[in-house]
């Protein structure tokens, strides 16, 4: 599941870009132990993708990953 800012954030990459995020959400998806994961904070999770940050969160009740936030490294840890 993707949140409306994540498609925006998603939206405005460049393709090669989105596909490579993509790509590694799906690889997370498939074995979450092989991916570069944090926590930060008790319900947010972030996923390392070279320069990029994906910030998501787990839906216990539905069993689905949310993604909140596809960011540079920079912009991706400000709240």
């Amino acid at each position: 599941m993707v949140s409306p800012a994540a498609r925006r954030d998603l939206r405005r990459l460049d393709p090669p870009v989105s596909r490579r995020i993509i790509d590694a959400l799906d690889r997370f998806v498939a074995d979450p132990f092989a991916a570069d994961v944090r926590k930060l904070n008790p319900i947010e999770w972030r996923l390392r993708i070279g320069d990029w940050r994906v910030r998501f969160s787990f839906d216990d009740e539905r069993q689905v990953i949310v993604v909140l936030r596809v960011l540079p490294r920079g912009r991706a840890y400000r709240d």
